[in-house]
């Protein structure tokens, strides 16, 4: 079940969902608006090679924006710090955003029981569009679990705390022998 709201307010005030610094103004009804952080990566491998680190180029978005380009994959970050040992996050964008032409949260928008961080957030546009820090860019439902679980989240991207490019390369690079199924 999708919390409302005001049950993540209500459960944000029992410090069972970590949303930090917490907007009261951003509590949708079965949603939390979340910002933009002031830091971009754009991954400037062309192509890009899933068995290798990607090259990046760090942009620090001033308070007159930047211009998001197409063509191009942009890695934000969300300003809060988001999570829960008790509900499973959501992100995606808002449908304000993707009137633009933004898309945030295209694949990758479901995090994981205990992942407590600044999210890292996959940005495309269909044409140049200003992005600025600190704006409104996306929304994080959470929702309650079924079933018993074994342990929190200590994957890859634990210890990350903003934009963060891809690590798949170390799977790729596991041998047959060290991939357990």
């Amino acid at each position: 079940m999708i919390l409302t709201g005001q049950e993540i307010k209500k459960q944000v005030a029992l410090k069972r969902i970590h949303i930090s610094p917490f907007i009261k103004n951003n509590i949708n009804p079965n949603s939390y608006n979340y910002c933009l952080a002031s830091e971009l990566l754009e991954i400037i491998d062309n192509p890009i090679d899933p068995k290798s680190e990607q090259q990046f180029r760090k942009i620090q978005i001033s308070e007159e924006g930047y211009v998001l380009q197409p063509g191009h994959l942009y890695l934000g970050s969300t300003m809060e710090e988001i999570g829960s040992d008790y509900y499973v996050t959501s992100l995606i964008g808002r449908s304000s955003v993707g009137r633009l032409g933004i898309f945030v949260q295209i694949t990758a928008d479901l995090g994981h029981l205990g992942a407590k961080h600044r999210w890292t957030l996959e940005l495309k546009v269909v044409q140049p569009v200003i992005c600025y820090p600190g704006m409104k860019i996306g929304q994080v439902s959470f929702w309650s679990v079924k079933g018993e679980t074994k342990q929190l989240y200590q994957g890859k991207y634990a210890e990350y705390s903003s934009a963060h490019r891809s690590e798949i390369h170390r799977e790729l690079s596991l041998t047959t022998n060290e991939i357990t199924l």
